[in-house]
């Protein structure tokens, strides 16, 4: 029960989200900006989609228990969701699941942006394994984090390349990126 209430919930932020990546994505192409990375994006999505799937699946199918240590899982998830809140806030109506370039925007490095170049991928790495390890489905956190680390590998050079095409990116990363 408590497996499927979890679930539901974050399900339902998933939807939420989907929601308000697709208000300021209409918002940003009426400014003028355009999508890149179009091509992986129905992979990825496929992906988050399937990550649900293999999940419920693994816990159904494999009768999986609720971790010992879920307790200290579910408050890493939690924290791990205050982050998700805070990148989505910091960004406001630039935030989006696809990669949207607004050309002359002022790159945002305030909350978490000013620590690290893409918070907002950290958190789904760390979702990714924290959700299954919660109910120990190892087959899930192991298989969709690597898929994850694959499309990551594709997802975050598409997006940085556009960003210092487009925007003042390498300005305000300088020495983040003269550092990589």
């Amino acid at each position: 029960m408590l497996f499927f209430i979890l679930i539901s919930l974050v399900v339902l932020q998933r939807l939420a989200e989907v929601v308000i990546a697709k208000r300021n994505e209409k918002r940003m192409l009426q400014q003028g900006a355009y999508e890149v990375g179009a091509s992986h994006y129905p992979v990825m999505v496929a992906m988050h989609v399937s990550f649900f799937i293999s999940l419920i699946l693994e816990v159904l199918i494999f009768d999986r228990a609720i971790s010992p240590l879920f307790s200290a899982f579910l408050i890493g998830f939690i924290i791990v969701q205050l982050l998700r809140i805070w990148c989505l806030a910091s960004l406001g109506s630039f935030w989006n699941t696809k990669i949207i370039i607004l050309p002359g925007a002022n790159v945002v490095k305030r909350g978490p942006y000013s620590f690290i170049r893409h918070p907002n991928y950290v958190v789904v790495c760390l979702e990714i394994i924290l959700l299954p390890l919660m109910f120990q489905a190892y087959i899930t956190a192991i298989t969709f984090t690597l898929l994850n680390i694959a499309m990551l590998s594709v997802r975050i050079p598409t997006e940085e390349k556009a960003l210092r095409e487009a925007t003042n990116y390498e300005d305000k990363f300088k020495k983040k990126i003269s550092a990589s």
